[in-house]
């Protein structure tokens, strides 16, 4: 099921044959500090002393230190991170943008300040800060070859699907868990944000780009890649970071 490219002298070589064009990364960052507790947005609560967000944005400048950075945040809160970037002397180049009313309409403000430009735009969740640089550079290779890649993950867990008034197993080999990043092509992605309508169908990246009618290519995610959003998350997060 996976793509397992084989890796020698580090991962450079899976960057190599596709740094000649531009990559892009969307990092969408709309969370509030509801489940957390707290009045702080959980992207700019710290771990080890920096901000969850700008851990999330440094892996994508290690992965490459010229990547076009557009930071899609929900209105208000750009100068809440202008602050903490000062404070933390962190001075990435980046666009920051409003975010919309869903993540839909959040990449789609994303991907239209990339009107005109091509190569391979990666979406990811502001609160997933430890995706590893392989599972970038194996989303942004493949997705260079085939114009798509999700990276995922096998279900370890027993499965149930609810039923009306009962429930039944279903076989979790049939299954996989998504993460971020998720790469496209960049203008046929923007086609597909611009077809369909608004949909709940749409819960990620993915589904807009399989309801434009395109295939979708999955690749090895991360275990350590998880999505921060509940207290127990950050300790764990925090535990987790090299």
């Amino acid at each position: 099921m996976f793509l397992r490219p084989k890796i020698r002298q580090g991962f450079l070589l899976l960057i190599l044959p596709f740094m000649e064009s531009q990559n892009h990364v969307l990092i969408v960052a709309g969370g509030s500090g509801k489940r957390m507790g707290t009045k702080v947005p959980k992207q700019f609560l710290e771990i080890a002393g920096k901000p969850v967000l700008q851990h999330t944005m440094e892996v994508f400048l290690r992965f490459d230190p010229h990547i076009n950075i557009i930071l899609v945040l929900p209105s208000g809160q750009a100068d809440k991170w202008k602050q903490l970037c000062r404070a933390n002397a962190f001075k990435p180049c980046h666009l920051v943008v409003n975010g919309g009313l869903e993540r839909y309409h959040s990449v789609q403000n994303g991907l239209a300040r990339l009107a005109g430009q091509k190569g391979v735009v990666g979406i990811h969740d502001g609160v997933r800060p430890l995706v590893s640089l392989t599972t970038i550079a194996r989303c942004f290779e493949t997705a260079r070859r085939q114009r798509s890649a999700i990276p995922v993950l096998p279900v370890i867990e027993s499965l149930r699907q609810l039923e009306a008034s009962n429930s039944r197993s279903v076989p979790r080999k049939n299954y996989v868990r998504v993460q971020t990043p998720q790469c496209f092509d960049l203008p046929t992605l923007q086609q597909a944000y611009h077809n369909p309508l608004f949909s709940d169908h749409f819960t990620d990246d993915a589904s807009v780009w399989e309801t434009a009618g395109h295939p979708i290519h999955l690749v090895e995610g991360n275990t350590e890649n998880i999505k921060i959003t509940s207290p127990s998350d950050l300790k764990l997060a925090e535990l987790l970071l090299p």
